[in-house]
């Protein structure tokens, strides 16, 4: 019977971050496993493949523990995981353009059914959620999952972003002005995207 792990701040993070860069091999377990599960899901939402999340999450893992020893604590650990996992998938991308894959299975219907999120609060709610947040423009998409849904400030959201703080509030007002509008047009997820230079 698994058990769910308990919620570590960012301060404990980034001190196992530090221990782990020094050595602690206690600490790197710590570290991963209190990281892994908000990395997963940052991968699959970045590239947009579930199914890939599971190898883009242990890239990224591979890459941070062989530059552990350069971390400084200079920002938190899991700002600095994510912006790892940020450019992990941004190389996958560029990779996956230069040589399309191609699919190995005749049943197309059943791959994508079974490529599905699950554990959503409900069928009709969580389809709805998903189709406005994957209405939004790119930038204020980003924005708005790393604030409200994985709960990051700002700063830290503006740090995994690569953009000025001013910009990730500009992008979240932007972004809520537009659900807040599909939602009067009758959850229309057709979004009038305006030209995104939040």
């Amino acid at each position: 019977m698994s058990t769910a792990l308990p919620t570590v701040t960012d301060e404990t993070v980034t001190d196992w971050a530090l221990a782990a860069a020094d050595g602690d091999s206690e600490a790197v377990d710590r570290f991963v496993r209190a990281l892994q599960r908000d990395v997963r899901r940052y991968v699959a939402y970045l590239a947009d493949d579930a199914q890939a999340a599971d190898d883009l999450a242990q890239d990224t893992f591979l890459r941070a523990l062989t530059a552990l020893h350069r971390f400084e604590g200079h920002s938190s650990a899991r700002v600095w995981l994510l912006s790892i996992a940020r450019r992990v998938v941004a190389d996958s991308l560029r990779l996956a353009a230069r040589r399309p894959r191609t699919v190995g299975t005749t049943d197309w219907e059943d791959a994508a059914e079974r490529a599905q999120p699950t554990g959503l609060p409900g069928f009709e709610e969580g389809v709805a959620l998903m189709q406005l947040v994957d209405s939004l423009p790119r930038d204020r998409r980003e924005a708005f999952v790393l604030t409200q849904l994985y709960g990051l400030p700002y700063e830290e959201a503006a740090e995994v972003a690569r953009c000025p703080v001013g910009t990730v509030r500009s992008r979240i007002s932007r972004a809520r002005l537009n659900l807040v509008a599909m939602m009067a047009d009758g959850h229309d997820t057709t979004c009038r995207t305006e030209a995104a230079v939040a």
